[in-house]
């Protein structure tokens, strides 16, 4: 009778894990394309919003724009009885070494902050870029709309936070307008700075920088696909990290590759219809976005954006030219994308806020045996754990078993030759940690 009463639970635990949630259902439903749309109209009607420009305007430049982020987070704020802290971080830069600083000046983010119920030291950050530029990057007056360069990430972090500050979660969320980015990445980095500063457990940062185009350049008109850009592994890693790879393996399974692996599984079990493509490269061919300053200094990070650009519309003067309308401009922003996109990222927050901690320590065993064993660090607040296996050229977790409230399994059958593993915590509410690659050998 006992054995009969362990093997309901162990399955009554396993279905619970598997099941989805209807909260994650109802935050899709409830982001608006109308509050997008009207958000990113106003942002673009600051004329530019350039690093560099005016800042004491009430309504052309970027302290009046950075002024409003602030207004509107304070407002959300005040909806939920006070439940974000919203404040100015700031850096000052100065031109001297740096080739697109005109001139010294403050560099300003706005961050609201909705501190998680049992872990409020850990943060899962949405961010969108506050800044603009014109064709010249030095050039701080020019009109520059940016409506999707990228009012449209900023206003779809603005729409999150009105969205995600009607629940609580168990860790904190963390919304951002960042500044500078145009110029050298200089909100980013003072952010991760300052996290770092504070001592802050980042579970990683979801860069949306433009997620309003669905019309590309190359003449491709799509509006369900997205990437997901992440590097392979973290810069920060030691010479015995990358040493032990050559016989471990692990070349394409650092933090923000797993990251990337969670936002590709939480859609398409929520949104479907949706087809996330992940990229394995930091940003585009040669290019940055402000998840790299988090990377720079250990912290998991990726970026969200339109699969295809159209660089007509990027960093343009806004001109006629051989029949091309030239220049970002708000009539080129398509906001059912923009909604969709910005659910990708709520329903994630949601799901990794809603999460207990990822196990710090998994380490892996089986070497010539033809099963693999795997030993994991126990977890507050996780319920159980789910070992996941996947191909060696597979980009994604193909291959899942719930274990239950136990530290340690043995895959029988499993070979460890041929496979990649990981192992997530997952929470009594089904959510689940991001996945831990092996970091230590188990010996026979």
């Amino acid at each position: 009778m006992k054995s009969i009463f362990i093997t309901s639970l162990l399955l009554f635990n396993f279905f619970s894990s598997a099941q989805t949630d209807q909260k994650i259902y109802d935050i899709i439903n409830s982001v608006s394309e109308d509050r997008i749309k009207k958000d990113v109209k106003i942002l673009t009607e600051f004329g530019t919003r350039n690093t560099f420009s005016d800042t004491v305007s009430n309504t052309r430049g970027i302290g009046a724009a950075r002024r409003w982020i602030k207004n509107e987070f304070e407002a959300i704020s005040k909806d939920c009885a006070n439940c974000l802290n919203v404040f100015y971080q700031k850096d000052f830069v100065t031109k001297e070494g740096n080739s697109r600083v005109p001139h010294d000046a403050w560099i300003v983010n706005v961050i609201a902050i909705q501190k998680g119920t049992k872990y409020p030291n850990r943060y899962i950050i949405m961010s969108g870029d506050i800044d603009s530029r014109a064709s010249y990057t030095m050039d701080f007056t020019t009109d520059a709309p940016g409506a999707n360069d990228n009012a449209s990430g900023m206003a779809g972090t603005i729409e999150a936070a009105r969205v995600l500050s009607k629940y609580k979660f168990e860790n904190s969320i963390i919304y951002v307008g960042l500044s500078g980015e145009e110029q050298g990445l200089f909100g980013g980095a003072g952010l991760a700075a300052y996290a770092k500063e504070k001592g802050w457990d980042i579970i990683g940062i979801l860069n949306n920088d433009m997620i309003g185009n669905i019309v590309g350049v190359d003449g491709v008109i799509d509006n369900r696909t997205f990437r997901i850009f992440s590097e392979p592994v973290p810069p920060t890693e030691t010479e015995r990290e990358r040493n032990a790879r050559r016989f471990y393996g692990g070349e394409v399974d650092g933090i923000s590759r797993q990251l990337a692996r969670y936002v590709y599984k939480t859609v398409k079990t929520y949104m479907p219809e949706m087809n996330p493509m992940m990229v394995y490269r930091l940003d585009r061919f040669g290019r940055g976005g402000h998840h790299r300053p988090f990377n720079d200094l250990g912290f998991a990070g990726i970026r969200i954006m339109e699969a295809h650009e159209n660089y007509t519309q990027q960093h343009q003067d806004i001109r006629t030219e051989n029949g091309i309308n030239y220049g970002d401009t708000f009539e080129h922003v398509n906001f059912p994308y923009a909604k969709k996109l910005t659910a990708v990222n709520a329903i994630n927050l949601a799901s990794l806020a809603s999460a207990p901690p990822a196990p710090k320590t998994v380490a892996i065993g089986g070497i010539v045996e033809p099963s693999a064993k795997l030993k994991w660090d126990k977890v507050e607040g996780a319920t159980g754990y789910k070992i996941y296996w996947r191909d060696t050229t597979s980009p994604t977790w193909d291959n899942s078993r719930y274990v239950g409230d136990i530290t340690e399994f043995v895959l029988e059958g499993i070979v460890i030759d041929n496979f990649y593993f990981g192992v997530a915590s997952v929470g009594k509410n089904g959510h689940e940690s991001v996945i831990v690659f092996p970091n230590q050998i188990l010996r026979n």
